[in-house]
């Protein structure tokens, strides 16, 4: 199985330049250095990227759009969500194509808990680049597999306890790598328009199984310790989230309590003809480069 989507040509001119909001973030520096190594002029947008942009000031925002052709979206997760009017602003620039990163669930009502029966700012989000009267992609990836090498649950995995609310709930995890691929594709081939990808990993693992696989490359085993809702809130109020962050944390866990994650997705072999990368995949490489120590 292949580990990158790195030589892909595209199958058809690609409309350049090409402005990438989130430049830095984790899908985002994956599309940028996809797209660069295709030859394609890219704006890697972000605070702290080439392209000044910052979602919380528009101000930012006309001279990232200024001559784009296409533009891969990583919104802000805030409600009101800032992207329909940023759309609304690309279109009016001149931006043709728009790539947008949703989340998987947005078209289920309910699947975020109470409160979030329209989507939520995904939702928002996902309504404006289909008003938006351009060629439009919507990406919808469930839970990363690099929250555990480069996010969330890294320091947690390194210190050898991870505490989640997640019981014996199970998800298809999917990696980044396979996200940017499909962005890659959506704003450089034919054929995406229109489309809406559902993207996982091809099989769904438990954080016990997760803790399994990583421990099988690296020889340590971080335990696995379920807690109930309430104490894991707590928990994060102590490290210094607010009370509504934490409860955000919360709720975004709920779909792998539940299993909702656990389905596996077509997104990447339609988009790709492919399957997506596996899970033990994802930790070997992560384990070669000595993310977990």
């Amino acid at each position: 199985m292949t580990t990158t989507h790195m030589t892909q040509t595209p199958t058809t001119s690609v409309r350049e330049p090409v402005l990438v909001t989130g430049g830095t973030g984790k899908t985002g520096r994956r599309v940028v250095a996809r797209l660069r190594e295709l030859g394609v002029e890219t704006r890697a947008a972000s605070r702290s990227g080439d392209t000044p942009f910052d979602w919380a000031d528009p101000t930012t925002w006309a001279a990232a759009l200024d001559g784009a052709a296409a533009v891969y979206i990583t919104p802000l997760d805030a409600s009101p969500s800032p992207t329909p009017a940023f759309v609304e602003q690309a279109v009016a620039s001149g931006v043709r194509r728009l790539v947008l990163l949703s989340a998987r669930g947005t078209d289920e009502p309910g699947y975020f808990g109470p409160g979030y029966e329209d989507g939520g700012p995904h939702g928002e989000g996902e309504r404006a680049v289909r008003a938006s009267g351009v060629t439009w992609t919507i990406l919808r990836p469930g839970w990363f597999a690099q929250n555990f090498s480069e996010g969330v649950f890294l320091d947690a995995v390194r210190d050898g306890e991870l505490a989640l609310p997640t019981g014996d709930g199970k998800a298809a995890f999917v990696d980044a790598d396979d996200i940017a691929a499909v962005a890659v594709a959506a704003l450089t081939e034919d054929g995406h328009a229109g489309q809406e990808y559902g993207l996982s990993g091809p099989r769904a693992l438990g954080i016990d199984d997760v803790l399994d696989e990583i421990a099988k490359e690296t020889g340590k085993r971080a335990a696995y310790v379920p807690v109930d809702t309430s104490a894991f809130r707590a928990d994060l109020v102590a490290q210094g989230f607010t009370d509504e962050e934490a409860g955000l944390w919360t709720d975004a866990l709920k779909p792998i309590t539940t299993s909702r994650e656990a389905p596996v997705l077509d997104g990447v072999r339609r988009a790709l003809g492919r399957e997506p990368r596996d899970f033990a995949v994802f930790v070997r490489d992560a384990a070669a480069r000595g993310v977990w120590g």
